[in-house]
């Protein structure tokens, strides 16, 4: 095998692993055994630890010294501080992007809160799920495209991926009715209106406010599931 196909393994090892962290198949602190991995995903050691050692890296994954892996645990205390953080550096990202976006910035943001509104002929929950979640990603990050800075940026994404575990069980809870649909769609235009008005503090102070609405929720959630 060429050194591009073991490279396409290895990635393929770490989207599928990191996918299936993050929907909660394998549970926090579970052990990753290489023989069930191996016969999970089809894949030899090599892609495996590859794909491992890479989430490690992003604190999905734990490595314990000569006794393999588990799935990183999951706390309240992680939970507040992840969003927390999240919240601050979003806003403070749009702050910059309200200050160095231009034209065509305003323009992608509104083509996106635009695509993000239409969702809403799709056949099942799962797919409304999967289709209003990337719609609403990528709305976001044109919003913070506009900050012209690829070092925030990158840190962005790496919150992002440490969120996101706990960002689905907000997501799998939220049932998308068509009034929770039209409220969010609402709360996007009025976020969009004050961006293009460019009141900065304002703008950001909504954003964080946005993005710490699933807290409670997720809180909730751990609690009832024992994840707490």
């Amino acid at each position: 095998m060429d050194i591009s196909s073991k490279q396409n393994l290895g990635i393929s090892a770490y989207h599928w692993l990191k996918r299936d962290i993050i929907r909660g198949d394998f549970m926090p602190g579970e052990k990753l055994l290489m023989s069930g991995l191996k016969a999970r995903y089809g894949l030899g050691i090599g892609p495996l630890r590859e794909a491992l050692s890479q989430l490690v890296a992003e604190r999905l994954v734990v490595a314990i010294s000569q006794r393999g892996y588990r799935v990183a645990p999951m706390s309240l205390s992680e939970l507040a501080d992840l969003y927390d953080a999240r919240a601050q550096l979003e806003g403070l990202i749009l702050e910059l992007a309200i200050q160095r976006g231009d034209d065509d910035w305003e323009a992608d943001i509104l083509a996106k809160a635009h695509t993000l509104a239409k969702v809403t002929e799709v056949n099942s929950a799962e797919e409304l799920l999967d289709v209003w979640d990337t719609r609403h990603k990528v709305f976001h990050t044109a919003i913070a495209a506009g900050c012209n800075s690829p070092h925030l940026l990158k840190l962005r994404d790496s919150l992002f991926d440490q969120v996101e575990r706990y960002r689905h069980l907000w997501l799998r809870e939220t049932v998308f009715s068509a009034e929770a649909l039209e409220r969010k769609r609402r709360e996007h235009a009025a976020l969009v209106e004050v961006i293009l008005s460019r009141d900065a503090p304002r703008a950001a102070e909504m954003m964080r406010e946005h993005l710490m609405t699933p807290v409670p929720i997720i809180t909730e959630v751990m609690r009832r599931r024992g994840l707490a």
